[in-house]
């Protein structure tokens, strides 16, 4: 439970989350939502300027930094070591760190860029849980938030390999749920077009004509997911595991028969 300073401090948890990707966008929101509530976090990122920008934005006595890029193996263990070192501990993994290199048709799709965008989206999401559970989960427990999306959940017209890494990630979170249990939670957030440099091409010079096809009017914003991940690595979710939790402005009530 956090504890409130008496000094007038920040709160301080006493927990530790690692996120992938988080320099910025989605993973940035995440580490604002977790931060604020008195967590101490890592978060990686390919940028080492972005990163730093970053630990300074969320507070350097919270944060730190690990460059690199998700799919090296090497990366992924010296991150995971990092954290232990710098904190002693890894409660928490958000599995945030994506890609989407192409736009086109199935029928084009090159089998190359469908390797890497799974290499970057799906195997590094396992790698990086396969670490955290070695080395702290399996003993003490914890929770895994994998970011999905709600093109893995539904045909997603011209970003179908990051459609299908992402319904992936859907399914690999069925199978940690499962494999880690009881003592880690595993679940995931699919969120709809988020307000980020990664989604900018979908609503450029067009967000009000993007956002009237969402019931609630607009597009989401990192800190939406950033509440949801708050929550799932919270006591609140205790009771909550191997689901995806659809963030998406109620987009998926328009998929109905008209």
């Amino acid at each position: 439970m956090t504890q409130q300073p008496k000094d007038g401090g920040r709160p301080d948890s006493g927990k530790v989350a690692l996120i992938t990707g988080a320099s910025r966008g989605i993973g940035y929101g995440i580490a604002e939502a977790l931060v604020a509530r008195g967590d101490r976090v890592c978060i990686t990122g390919r940028g080492e300027d972005a990163l730093k920008e970053a630990v300074e934005r969320l507070g350097a006595d919270r944060v730190i930094g690990f460059p690199g890029k998700a799919h090296d193996e090497a990366h992924q263990t010296a991150a995971v070591d990092r954290t232990m070192e710098a904190f002693g501990r890894v409660d928490y993994l958000v599995n945030n760190a994506g890609t989407n290199p192409v736009f086109g048709p199935m029928a084009e799709l090159d089998l190359g860029v469908a390797r890497k965008v799974y290499e970057t989206n799906v195997i590094s999401a396992l790698g990086f849980a396969q670490l955290t559970w070695r080395a702290w989960q399996k003993d003490h427990g914890g929770a895994i938030v994998n970011i999905a999306s709600i093109a893995g959940v539904s045909a997603s017209p011209f970003i179908g390999a990051y459609g299908m890494s992402k319904a992936a990630m859907v399914n690999l979170t069925l199978q940690l749920a499962h494999e880690f249990a009881p003592g880690v939670r595993v679940n995931a957030i699919a969120p709809a077009v988020i307000k980020t440099r990664f989604a900018q091409a979908i609503y450029e010079g067009r967000e009000a004509e993007a956002a009237a096809s969402y019931p609630l009017g607009r597009l989401g914003v990192p800190e939406d997911v950033g509440g949801a991940a708050a929550f799932l690595t919270s006591d609140q979710s205790d009771w909550i595991t191997g689901q995806t939790l659809a963030v998406d402005g109620g987009i998926f009530l328009n998929a109905g028969v008209h």
